[in-house]
């Protein structure tokens, strides 16, 4: 937007941006669409409502025993169940946390915890002592070279500061996907975590945990071995496609509000916690979440996250359908309107499923650089990746040139997803704003 131009934006509940740009006297109003919910999703009005009859009438500490605080915590209850409804756990199995890094942050925390308290009780004495062949047992964490910044970079400073080693896994450049033979060759008698999301936020793929998960633990190990924890990061898959902890076989599962109309706010699913499933808090305090995560629970944002879960659980399989048949138009009109020859899909693998919303494209030429392009829409808005990697300036996707797309091809990558409320006729003036938006670049060049 031009620093000439006054702008006034007005966020509607179908996810329009209604500006109008000031040039003097012109007055041109302009219906901005989005399409960037693998970034964050809008709130739903149901979760909104949710909140606000919350905030007013459960203000309470739900530890409290008068009626705000016994309101406050029958939301939280209720909450929890339609959560773990939602992903096929038991109530029991949720626990509450800020989002999906602390998430995975825990579940990293907890299975370093379980291989030195395993280590301790089986040879006694600290963890420093315990040496094989001469040099330091550390813990092995498996992920992969495509995951969220909160797995990558919790892995790489564990690894950094010499708590543990990590294998990153290339995905297949063939498939996109994180191979179970590779996660299989790269077990050792230290492995003591396999961390795989359950689909990439850029490309859409979806990695065959069931798949990971029976091959680990059908494995033959040692006995002095660590027991191997599996954990998916579902944030990109739920509210898009069937998500079933139990079907998966996960030990835990990270769960994000603002991916599926919440907001921000977040859960762990932990297949028994501290029984069946170690859980180690990282934080400590007055006991709540049955000490695995104390502090006064955040009752609305709770309350907000159980009705977008049960949301989910009530309109999946139209919410995929449509999603799935917007994508499939917007790739039809892309091919349509630039050609096969000037359009490359990043998010399309031969035999790979992917999730229903997501389409990564270049549309292909010099100074077709996928910022370049967005940042010339009038319409549009969505991204070239995931937000948080969005200071990275111009460098193409680490994501896309881990999946084998080439350099010239990530660089001109846009990230465009749809959500509940995009419509065919969004996708026509998407479209229509992409080609205005190439012709003018290409004039430039």
């Amino acid at each position: 937007m031009s620093e000439k131009a006054a702008s006034t934006v007005i966020l509607d509940h179908n996810s329009r941006d209604k500006i109008s740009h000031h040039a003097g006297a012109d007055v041109e109003r302009v219906e901005r669409i989005y399409m960037d919910y693998n970034a964050t999703t809008p709130v739903d009005p149901e979760v909104i409502s949710a909140v606000t009859d919350a905030l007013h009438h459960a203000w309470g500490n739900p530890s409290s025993t008068y009626l705000p605080g016994a309101k406050a915590k029958d939301i939280i209850t209720q909450a929890r169940g339609s959560i773990a409804t939602m992903i096929g756990g038991k109530a029991a199995d949720i626990i509450f946390t800020s989002g999906g890094t602390e998430a995975n942050n825990m579940v990293f925390h907890s299975a370093l915890e379980l291989f030195w308290s395993s280590r301790a009780s089986a040879e006694g004495g600290r963890e420093e002592n315990h040496q094989l062949n001469g040099n330091k047992v550390l813990p092995h964490i498996i992920t992969s070279n495509v995951e969220h910044d909160s797995i990558i970079n919790a892995a790489e400073h564990l690894l950094k500061s010499g708590k543990a080693d990590v294998t990153f896994l290339p995905v297949s450049k063939m498939t996109g996907r994180v191979e179970v033979d590779d996660v299989m060759a790269a077990l050792r008698p230290s492995t003591c975590l396999v961390s795989v999301m359950l689909a990439n936020n850029e490309t859409g793929v979806i990695m065959p945990i069931r798949d990971i998960c029976q091959k680990v633990r059908s494995a033959v190990r040692p006995s002095s071995s660590p027991r191997v924890l599996l954990h998916t990061d579902a944030a990109q898959a739920i509210g898009k496609i069937k998500v079933d902890a139990r079907e998966l076989g996960v030990d835990y599962m990270t769960i994000v509000g603002h991916k599926f109309y919440a907001t921000r706010i977040g859960a762990l699913y932990v297949n028994g916690p501290g029984s069946t499933t170690p859980l180690y808090p990282l934080l400590f305090g007055g006991g709540q979440e049955r000490n695995f995560r104390p502090g006064t629970e955040n009752t609305p944002m709770i309350a907000g996250l159980g009705k977008a879960a049960e949301l989910v659980t009530s309109n999946l399989a139209v919410d995929e359908a449509h999603l799935l048949d917007i994508r499939l138009y917007l790739e039809q009109r892309l091919l349509a309107v630039f050609g096969k020859e000037k359009i490359h899909f990043n998010s399309h693998f031969p035999g790979t499923e992917t999730l229903p919303n997501t389409c990564n494209v270049s549309i292909m030429g010099q100074g077709l650089q996928g910022r370049r392009v967005l940042s010339t829409c009038r319409r549009l808005l969505a991204s070239v990746g995931a937000a948080c990697h969005s200071g990275r300036g111009d460098q193409p996707s680490h994501i896309l040139l881990n999946c084998g797309i080439a350099y010239h091809v990530a660089a001109n990558a846009l990230r465009i997803s749809v959500g509940r409320a995009t419509t065919r006729k969004d996708v026509d003036l998407v479209v229509e704003d992409l080609k205005e938006a190439v012709e003018k670049l290409e004039q430039k060049n």
